[in-house]
């Protein structure tokens, strides 16, 4: 089948963690046959701020790592919706999107009426920001792809959408695996974006303090650290190394005994149930992992067994200390989180998942071309 996706940017992973999935999914479908065409606006902040700091290398190194992506960069007040949208199966529209471009092609798929069309949400502004959400126009969608059960029930308690499905992110296992080890394992990696306020207490407590005062060999990556956050990092001990591409992340894990979790306070507390992406890709690169605290509601996986949960930064510290100091804890902690990584969090398993729900719009089996995958939370 042929698919579109309007999406921020595929390019760019500049504070942009939809950027991963996306690449996973799409190159998932490209490598069962499918024709899949991402467009992104010409003006992406994520791709601007990329190219200002990093230079127009960055966006070669990307072409060299994913050859078989590409995108087509816009502008939305010149876009054809005609062209773009041609022969087209199956649309998906990010909520990075602009609300005018979401209304823009609900009307467009109104009128053609050829196409399946749905929406993407992999953000927690429908818990904290639902009057943002509710600008954009989705009478004309076919339903909602929400990254998380409380998301999906939001756009229907709101009925912002008549239809929705929970569609969780997941690890792209063709990029994100276990690797070896180049050398001298260091302790503790941080991969992750400051985050405003969002959870710099809780990177002080979990992270910060447990290196300080264990005396650990740690580095974190990331971007938007303002010169305070660097200078709080630097009394931990911890070097600072900036941006990270992600397809890189493999590699800079395959580096150290452990990796830390912390997700933003809206994802606590209004949005239990849903990790970020980071969880999938940490256990897929087989590094031993430790959260702090969130409620897997969903029941992903299995805390406990394929991640150890941090109460509190002293349980932070006495975890990490058992993981540097038994191989075997470590060991039967990465085996686990592979296990599970593998049974049911590939993107592979999305793809069936979403192939599911075309043929539940029905769509024929003949243009879905796979098997329907895995059963997900729906309404109709």
């Amino acid at each position: 089948m042929r698919v579109a996706i309007f999406c921020h940017s595929l390019v760019s992973d500049w504070n942009h963690g939809n950027a991963h999935f996306l690449r996973g999914i799409t190159s998932e479908l490209l490598r069962r046959g499918h024709d899949v065409r991402v467009f992104e606006p010409v003006d992406s902040w994520s791709r601007e701020n990329l190219v200002d700091q990093h230079g127009p290398e960055s966006v070669y190194e990307f072409r060299i790592a994913y050859p078989q992506l590409t995108s087509t960069r816009y502008d939305e007040r010149q876009i054809d919706l005609d062209a773009a949208l041609d022969e087209t199966d199956l649309v998906i529209v990010h909520e990075w999107n602009t609300p005018e471009l979401v209304r823009r092609i609900g009307a467009h798929r109104e009128r053609a009426h050829r196409y399946r069309l749905l929406f993407h949400d992999t953000h927690h502004r429908s818990a904290t920001e639902p009057e943002s959400m509710a600008a954009y126009d989705l009478s004309n969608y076919d339903g909602v792809l929400a990254f998380g059960e409380v998301i999906r029930q939001a756009y229907l308690d709101r009925k912002w959408a008549a239809r929705a499905w929970t569609w969780h992110e997941a690890a792209d296992t063709s990029v994100f695996k276990p690797l070896p080890c180049p050398g001298d394992k260091k302790d503790v990696v941080w991969i992750g974006n400051w985050g405003d306020d969002e959870r710099t207490a809780e990177l002080s407590e979990f992270l910060f303090e447990p290196v300080r005062s264990l005396g650990l060999r740690a580095q974190a990556y990331g971007v938007r650290y303002p010169e305070q956050a660097k200078a709080i990092l630097a009394m931990a001990g911890m070097a600072y190394r900036g941006w990270l591409p992600n397809h890189r992340v493999p590699e800079t894990f395959a580096r150290f005994s452990a990796t830390v979790h912390i997700p933003r306070r809206p994802y606590t507390e209004a949005l239990p149930g849903i990790p970020t992406i980071r969880v999938f890709e940490a256990l897929a690169c087989g590094i031993p992992l430790v959260c702090s605290p969130w409620v897997d509601a969903e029941g992903l996986f299995r805390p406990g067994i394929d991640f150890l949960i941090a109460s509190d930064g002293e349980e932070m510290k006495r975890h990490l200390q058992d993981l540097l100091n038994d191989e075997d804890m470590a060991a039967e902690l990465v085996g686990n989180g592979l296990e599970t990584i593998a049974a049911k969090h590939t993107c592979a398993h999305r793809v069936d998942e979403l192939l599911d729900i075309c043929l539940e719009l029905g769509m024929p089996d003949r243009v879905a071309a796979q098997p329907a995958g895995a059963a997900l939370r729906r309404t109709r």
